[in-house]
């Protein structure tokens, strides 16, 4: 019992119920359609690893360490 979730007996009642559910002519759209899904996101995922990340609009880039930052000078008591 403890072996795996998706034993292959596990898997055929899978299949049965949802041949049951969806009927034959639907089930192989439905494949597809999940595939096509899949494949989608995995493109996605890979075109994102090798786009840096953009700044979102508004965003300004960090000072620079080097320049001094101006502060009007405040009065002494």
């Amino acid at each position: 019992m403890g072996r795996g979730l998706f034993q292959p007996l596990h898997l055929l009642v899978i299949f049965a119920i949802a041949l049951l559910v969806f009927g034959p002519k639907k089930l192989p759209e439905l494949g597809k359609g999940l595939g096509e899904a899949i494949r989608g996101f995995r493109d996605s995922l890979r075109e994102g690893e090798s786009t840096p990340p953009a700044q979102p609009p508004g965003a300004t880039a960090p000072p620079d360490a080097k320049s001094p930052v101006e502060h009007p000078e405040q009065p002494k008591n």
